[in-house]
C-alpha cells in the first residue's frame, strides 16, 4: 500500500479548519453554522474509514493491471513525476467533469456539494460511496501505461490535499499567471455555485488547464450562490450520504420501463422521463431561448 500521507494531513486540516472559522466569527462573515460544520466532518470521517477498505481493493485490483503493462516506467527518473502529475490531474478531470453529467456518478459526488456554505469544512464533505461504484475506473489506464500503483495512489492524495485548500472565501484571487494555470478559490468557488452559468464548470483537481482546453472554464463574475439546485436540507451524514442514490433507485422504479429507469442512472442530473425536472444543458437552452 502508499505511504498514507493524507491521513497525516488531518491535523492541518483541523487546524486551518479552526482558523478560519476564529477568523469568519471575528469578522461576522458567517461562514460557518454549527450543524453544517459537524455534518461535514462526520462524511470526512466516513469517508476515511470506508477508504480503508476500498483503497485496499484499489491498490489490489491496480497491482493486476499493472503485471500487463505496456512500458516499465521508471520512477527514480525526474520525469516520471511529471508525467504521473499531469496524468493523475487529467484522470481527475474527466471524473469530475463525469461526476457531474452522469447520475450514477453524481449520486456519489452530490455529497461533495451538499452544504450550502463554502468553506474549508466543506472540503471535508467526501463521499462514502464514490470507490465502491467504481470512480477508481479513470485512473485504471495508468497502471496498464506502466504507473506504479503505489504512486497512483499516492498522487491521488496529493491532489486532494492541494484541493482543501482551494474550498475558502478568505482568498479573493492569485496573481494572474497562477489562476490561469492553477484551480485556486475563486475557479472553484465557480464550481460549487447553483447561479446557472456556474452550473457544471470548473472540475480541474490542481490545474485549471483542462477546463481551458475542454471549454468547460468560467471566471468568477457575480458572487455564488452555494449548494445544489435541490438543496437536500439534512445535516446529517447517512442522509447526505444516501438520499441520491435512494432517490434514483426510486425514480427508476416507478419509471414503468426498465430502460427509461436505466436512463436515469445514465443521463445527467435533473433529467426525468417526463420533464418535470431538467439538467443543466435543459435550464441554458431555455434561457436562451427566453432571451431571444
Amino acid at each position: 500500500m502508499p505511504p498514507v500521507i493524507l491521513y497525516y494531513a488531518i491535523p492541518f486540516f483541523v487546524l486551518l479548519l479552526s482558523i478560519e472559522a476564529w477568523f469568519s466569527h471575528r469578522e461576522n462573515r458567517h461562514l460557518y453554522e454549527i450543524k453544517d460544520t459537524f455534518g461535514s466532518l462526520g462524511l470526512g470521517i466516513g469517508n476515511v474509514l470506508t477508504s480503508l477498505v476500498t483503497k485496499a481493493l484499489i491498490f489490489a485490483l491496480f497491482s493486476f493491471l499493472y503485471t500487463y503493462r505496456s512500458f516499465d516506467l521508471d520512477f527514480s527518473n525526474w520525469w516520471y513525476w511529471v508525467l504521473l502529475f499531469f496524468a493523475d490531474d487529467f484522470s481527475y478531470y474527466w471524473f469530475h467533469r463525469t461526476s457531474h453529467h452522469i447520475n450514477y456518478f453524481w449520486a456519489s459526488h452530490v455529497v461533495h456539494h451538499s452544504s450550502q456554505r463554502y468553506n474549508l469544512a466543506a472540503a471535508l464533505r467526501q463521499t462514502w460511496t464514490g470507490n465502491a461504484t467504481g470512480a477508481f475506473l479513470f485512473w485504471a489506464w495508468m497502471p496498464l501505461a506502466g504507473f506504479h500503483p503505489i504512486w497512483i495512489l499516492f498522487m491521488q492524495q496529493i491532489s486532494l490535499i492541494y484541493q482543501f485548500w482551494i474550498h475558502t472565501e478568505t482568498i479573493h484571487k492569485l496573481p494572474t499567471p497562477l489562476e490561469y494555470i492553477l484551480n485556486t478559490p475563486s475557479h472553484h468557488r465557480v464550481h460549487h455555485g447553483v447561479n446557472l452559468k456556474y452550473l457544471d464548470r470548473n472540475h480541474g483537481g490542481v490545474l485549471i488547464i483542462w477546463d481551458r482546453i475542454f471549454r468547460t472554464f468560467q471566471p468568477e463574475q457575480e458572487h455564488p450562490t452555494y449548494g445544489l439546485t435541490t438543496n437536500i436540507e439534512s445535516n446529517n451524514p447517512v442522509t447526505i450520504a444516501f438520499l441520491t442514490w435512494r432517490d434514483l433507485f426510486r425514480k427508476a422504479r416507478s419509471s414503468g420501463s426498465l430502460l427509461t429507469g436505466l436512463k436515469y442512472f445514465l443521463m445527467s442530473p435533473g433529467w426525468s422521463h417526463d420533464g418535470s425536472t431538467q439538467t443543466a444543458y435543459q435550464l441554458r437552452q431555455k434561457q436562451g431561448q427566453q432571451k431571444s
